[in-house]
């Protein structure tokens, strides 16, 4: 097969044909409620809140979601896996503070369970949980576990894939690695098992960032935060984001929203329509163009006095609806 081939049957850009080619996607944006791209949040902004998959899908429907971007922690429990010690909702109250040395030492111990239990455990337990999910009407389109560092194994990387698999989920994102080597194995697993990899970025974004992971694989992917890219400043302006989406926007496999103010008003996380993050220019860009690349809410501002993280979600959640109508 010949890169053309390769690439077309990936479902990468062919004359102008998107990165989001895949039956799975497809079928999730045919069920999306809002004209323009898919609206869902990653389940990282409920980290203040119970994690369970049973909450999770609560939340959702709360929030008037028929899609999100899954972190590893609600499935993984819901399979099995070891406790994790450390009670997030207490670690990340409006913010995060420092692990104790107590707590790294829990955290370190309860890794090596998890990898152990990882690398045996059954997928029966992730396949009555894809049934869970999609009963409630509830679409993954990208997989955020523990699973893709430079220190995990390959049979870690290998559970992550598959479970990504069995959600129906096309994409897995992770932080950006600082070591390129490690983007070019992970293309490789991306590869073997036909999911797309996306690469998260904070404040080190740049419109060259992602080329040398892009080059290397097909499978490598941005999953582009445009909160943070903003708060980087510099070079970084609404414009020159705008014309990053348009440029990679057949290499986009999601993307993080939340509104921050930009690097010269001090960087802030803040409430939706109150920064300097373009929020309504980059959904309609992808209105407008037909580009259908999944929108995570990703709260991070402050909860007010007398609100939850559902609550902001859902704010978030219709100010991006009104923004598209």
């Amino acid at each position: 097969m010949n890169r053309r081939d390769f690439l077309r049957n990936t479902g990468f850009a062919i004359g102008g044909t998107t990165l989001i080619a895949n039956q799975a996607l497809a079928s999730f944006f045919q069920t999306s409620a809002v004209a323009g791209p898919p609206i869902g949040a990653i389940t990282y902004s409920f980290r203040s809140m119970e994690s369970d998959l049973d909450s999770v899908i609560a939340y959702c429907k709360t929030c008037g979601m028929n899609a999100i971007e899954l972190m590893g922690d609600p499935i993984e429990s819901f399979a099995g896996a070891p406790e994790n010690p450390i009670d997030f909702r207490k670690v990340f109250v409006n913010g995060r503070r420092p692990f104790t040395d107590e707590e790294r030492s829990q955290m370190e111990q309860y890794r090596n369970d998890l990898s152990q239990w990882r690398t045996t455990v059954s997928m029966k337990a992730f396949q009555k949980a894809a049934k869970k999910l999609k009963k409630a009407g509830i679409s993954v389109y990208a997989f955020k576990p523990s699973t893709f560092g430079e220190n995990n194994t390959d049979a870690e990387i290998e559970y992550g894939m598959k479970v990504a698999k069995i959600l129906g989920s096309p994409s897995v994102t992770v932080e950006l690695p600082r070591n390129s080597e490690q983007s070019a194995r992970l293309g490789i697993f991306g590869e073997k098992h036909g999911v797309f990899v996306g690469y998260h970025a904070h404040l080190q974004a740049t419109d060259t960032l992602w080329d040398e992971a892009l080059a290397q694989s097909p499978y490598n992917t941005l999953n582009l935060d445009c909160g943070h890219y903003i708060a980087a400043g510099g070079d970084n302006t609404t414009e020159s984001l705008l014309r990053l989406i348009e440029k990679h926007h057949d290499r986009i496999s999601s993307m993080h929203l939340k509104d921050r103010k930009n690097k010269e008003n001090g960087g802030d996380n803040v409430a939706w329509g109150t920064g300097d993050t373009p929020i309504c220019e980059v959904l309609n860009l992808l209105k407008d163009k037909g580009y259908n690349i999944p929108v995570s809410v990703e709260l991070e501002y402050p909860i007010p006095d007398g609100s939850d993280a559902v609550q902001e979600v859902k704010k978030c959640v219709d100010y991006a609806k009104a923004c598209l109508s």
